[in-house]
């Protein structure tokens, strides 16, 4: 499967952006659980949010919690990462990534488990 992640952007703090990720190849989009990650420069890539295959529970890092919202639309292939209220510690890369194990349970946030990711976004935010 093939991802490519859109939406990246310069943005001021508080303002908000939309990401999306949209799936293309020989995919059953439905059957990967998919995650979003980040990463700044000189650090390690960060998980963001995951959602399963279903659209079900949604996980996300401490950090973006009540103000990221990951969501996916299996009719269109694609996965979103809607974001608010953003800081100017969102700036990063942010990428996308898809997990066929079929069970990301426990280990959603780990960049291992995915084994696709998206080329990224960049995402800065200015003060």
């Amino acid at each position: 499967v093939q991802l490519q992640a859109s939406g990246g952007g310069l943005v001021q703090a508080g303002d908000s952006l939309s990401l999306s990720c949209a799936a293309s190849g020989r995919t059953t989009f439905y059957r990967y659980d998919m995650g979003w990650f980040r990463q700044s420069p000189g650090k390690e890539r960060q998980f963001v949010a995951a959602v399963r295959g279903s659209g079900g529970t949604a996980h996300y890092a401490d950090s973006v919690k009540g103000r990221f919202t990951i969501s996916r639309d299996n009719g269109r292939n694609t996965l979103y990462l809607q974001m608010s209220s953003l800081k100017p510690a969102d700036t990063a890369v942010y990428y996308c990534a898809a997990s066929g194990r079929g069970d990301y349970s426990g280990i959603y946030f780990l960049p291992s488990t995915y084994d696709y990711w998206g080329q990224g976004t960049l995402v800065t935010v200015s003060s």
